[in-house]
């Protein structure tokens, strides 16, 4: 199973930015799909994750701020993101876990990472 992370780039304060990741290969199901982010010497963050029900988490930082959704045709997680901080930048990574091989094997992928930098 592979990821495609695309839409990270350079914004002013208070803007918006559009993050998408797409997964391919064998997928029979996806049980979790979610963003972290991550500063170099420190911990992965979780952002937010949306689960196959529906639920969703999010980290108190972004909540009202940023909206996780996906696309279940396309294997497509999506984060909206609003109200950018300076504080929001970083390298973000998409991450989707499920089961592949008729079901028969799980597996937890990590995406290659976008930068996002949030400045005037």
């Amino acid at each position: 199973v592979q990821l495609q992370a695309s839409g990270g780039g350079l914004v002013q304060p208070g803007g918006s930015l559009r993050l998408s990741c797409a997964a391919s290969g064998d997928i029979f199901s996806i049980s979790v799909m979610g963003w972290y982010r991550q500063t170099p010497g420190k911990p992965r963050d979780l952002v937010a994750t949306l689960t196959n029900g529906g639920r969703t988490n999010y980290a108190d930082s972004v909540k009202g701020r940023f909206t996780i959704s996906r696309d279940n045709a396309k294997n497509t997680v999506y984060l909206q993101m609003n109200s950018l901080k300076p504080e929001d930048t970083d390298v973000y990574y998409c991450n989707v876990a499920g089961t592949r091989n008729r079901g028969r094997n799980y597996f937890n992928t990590w995406g290659q990472g976008t930068l996002v930098t949030v400045s005037s």
